[in-house]
């Protein structure tokens, strides 16, 4: 049966839409599912500073400081930096200190003048650091093994300046958990997969290290401490380049972090990213960009489509072809990243974190003001 003009633009437009998926998934994703995992190793072992930044954390802290201080790691130290806390958590860090001359405490009293927020308590952490080598992860963070830092210490290459780990959210009941445990991981898959491609564009906090010297070489968070996000993500974004950045996905290496557990507080966070992102080099927003456009359109391309009763056929092909390609690629790095778990319900979930993806970006247009804790 001949097809109309408009039938056939819209079916042009939904495999040219499918090709645009495919060309994310084969040739930028697929490199992270064939990326070989590097040994840890044991030799050259660099003096490393742990820097974390804790608001009211005295429960995270006393749970989960204790695993980083029993890192496998010859010679470190832990600097936590106290951001006017009033739940006891300068009282537990004295003691801890006491215990443990490896840990560094930095106070920031309420009333002291200076920019409130993540980036200030994270510069004055970074000060405080003895070492050359910085690895940064939260209070609400846990480190998979007791060799985490072996497999985020500083590399033999001397170019490398930043180390992108991972850090997947631990698994609870209900389906807020599975989207944002998949979410957590289709952002770790792009970050992860760009940094292999040669393109670095961000990072997490929970997980990474770079070089105490880029920091103060390139005035540390200052082009963009007029907002409250972008500790990480923008740092990485505004220094990283091909040669100086590498990746970490030994699981020994991943760093757990405790998840939110309530809709509206996890759109809080997500809303702090978005700002971020505004920041981010005109080529990553262009990439990044064109992936959740091109997504958007494959979808209303594919509703629309299936309501044409001569375009069923092809377009269930697409869709088939989409669908088998995606659980070829995805379920491996899935279980790669310790989220294998997920793998059961990718389709699913899929749609799922499209469609909040698109409602966070259309209620970012109209809550303006976030903040830090």
């Amino acid at each position: 049966m001949e097809l109309t003009l408009i039938e056939s633009c819209l079916l042009g437009s939904l495999i040219f839409c499918f090709l645009i998926q495919l060309y994310f998934s084969l040739f930028v994703h697929l490199r992270l599912a064939r990326y070989t995992v590097e040994e840890v190793p044991q030799t050259a072992l660099k003096p490393l500073s742990v820097v974390i930044c804790a608001r009211n954390e005295a429960e995270n802290l006393k749970r989960y400081l204790p695993q980083v201080m029993a890192q496998n790691y010859p010679d470190f130290e832990v600097v936590v930096v106290n951001d006017r806390s009033w739940d006891g958590t300068r009282e537990l860090l004295e003691e801890f200190a006491k215990q443990d001359k490896r840990l560094k405490v930095v106070t920031i009293s309420e009333g002291e003048k200076f920019i409130a927020g993540k980036k200030f308590a994270a510069t004055m952490g970074i000060k405080a650091a003895s070492n050359e080598w910085l690895v940064f992860t939260d209070a609400d963070c846990v480190p998979a093994s007791e060799n985490w830092l072996l497999g985020m210490q500083a590399p033999a290459d001397d170019q490398i300046a930043i180390v992108l780990g991972y850090s997947p959210y631990l698994k609870k009941w209900g389906l807020l958990n599975a989207l944002i445990r998949f979410e957590t991981f289709f952002t770790a898959v792009n970050y992860l997969s760009y940094a292999i491609k040669g393109m670095p564009y961000m990072g997490v906090g929970r997980n990474m290290a770079y070089k105490k010297s880029l920091f103060f070489k390139n005035k540390g968070f200052a082009a963009h401490m007029h907002i409250p996000s972008g500790d990480d993500d923008l740092f990485v974004n505004a220094n990283a380049n091909p040669t100086n950045t590498a990746i970490r996905i030994n699981k020994e290496a991943h760093v757990w972090s405790e998840p939110n557990t309530s809709f509206f507080a996890y759109l809080r966070q997500k809303k702090r990213h978005f700002g971020a992102g505004k920041l981010y080099k005109r080529k990553h927003k262009f990439i990044l960009s064109t992936q959740i456009i091109f997504q958007f359109l494959f979808y209303a391309f594919l509703a629309a489509a299936f309501c044409i009763k001569t375009l069923l056929f092809p377009t269930a092909v697409i869709l088939l072809l989409s669908i088998v390609i995606r659980c070829f690629i995805y379920p491996r790095i899935l279980k790669r990243l310790n989220y294998g778990d997920l793998r059961w319900f990718f389709p699913i979930l899929d749609i799922l974190l499209f469609i909040f993806l698109m409602f966070n970006g259309f209620l970012s247009i109209f809550v303006k003001k976030v903040k830090w804790k």
